[in-house]
């Protein structure tokens, strides 16, 4: 960027883009205190909302985390590299390991709210997505919220056709080693292909109160679609993640 570029950009950008500079140069380490408004506003001679924007840029980035009565401090938490492809390998899951635990190089991931319905009705969406008659079709539904060094960090939630799963750990709150491809492949429903589509929107108001999102910071939407060597869809599994606790990443050959 040219001295030139750089003098249009907003004031509370350019602070920003310092105090990144310093963050990512080891300058300020995880746990360092920042700076704070009445700092900047000294440092920089701007108002206190240039200082207060600047901050929150960084918060928004998830670079830095907020603590009340305390200031701005350089975020501790290390994100999670989700390895799009080999967390859904069929010897991860099939061997009696969670897809979830190829995320997180052993780190301890916790499901602090469960819930587990047998039999809903699918909806459109849900039908249309696993091939079902109608709308009134039953499925089992899993709606779980996993918690990573104690904040949250993904909303899943899991519908499968309620005919593969009853009668199975699916329909309780532990699945089972392997988890739920684990059990449909023991009903001959082995997941063998699969279909994720990825978007990033603002979050509603519910996700961000249970994601404990800083204001601002979007969340990234993955839907996945389990299917089956006929390319029967067994599961559609759509997940809210926090965008500043993740990095999504997808390792193939040309």
């Amino acid at each position: 960027m040219t001295d030139q570029e750089s003098g249009r950009r907003p004031k509370y950008q350019r602070i920003a883009d310092e105090l990144r500079t310093a963050i990512q140069s080891g300058a300020f380490e995880p746990g360092d205190r920042l700076p704070g408004e009445n700092d900047l506003m000294s440092t920089y001679d701007v108002a206190r909302m240039t200082a207060r924007q600047a901050l929150s840029v960084l918060r928004n980035e998830g670079l830095a985390e907020a603590r009340k009565g305390a200031g701005v401090f350089v975020r501790t938490f290390r994100p999670l590299r989700r390895r799009g492809i080999p967390r859904l390998a069929g010897e991860h899951w099939g061997g009696g390991r969670s897809v979830w635990s190829a995320d997180i190089e052993g780190r301890a991931l916790v499901v602090d709210q469960l819930e587990v319905t047998a039999t809903v009705p699918a909806g459109p969406r849900v039908a249309r997505a696993l091939g079902l008659a109608s709308p009134e079709a039953p499925v089992c539904v899993r709606s779980r919220r996993f918690v990573l060094d104690e904040k949250p960090v993904l909303l899943s939630v899991s519908y499968l056709p309620a005919g593969l799963a009853e009668g199975t750990p699916i329909t309780e709150p532990d699945t089972g080693p392997g988890g739920t491809y684990a059990r449909l492949a023991e009903r001959d429903h082995r997941p063998v292909r699969f279909r994720e589509e990825i978007r990033c929107r603002m979050p509603t108001a519910d996700e961000a109160d249970r994601l404990a999102l800083e204001l601002g910071t979007p969340v990234i939407l993955v839907s996945r679609t389990a299917l089956t060597e006929a390319g029967v869809p067994v599961e559609l599994n759509e997940m809210t993640l926090d965008s500043a606790s993740y990095v999504l990443e997808y390792d193939f050959d040309a």
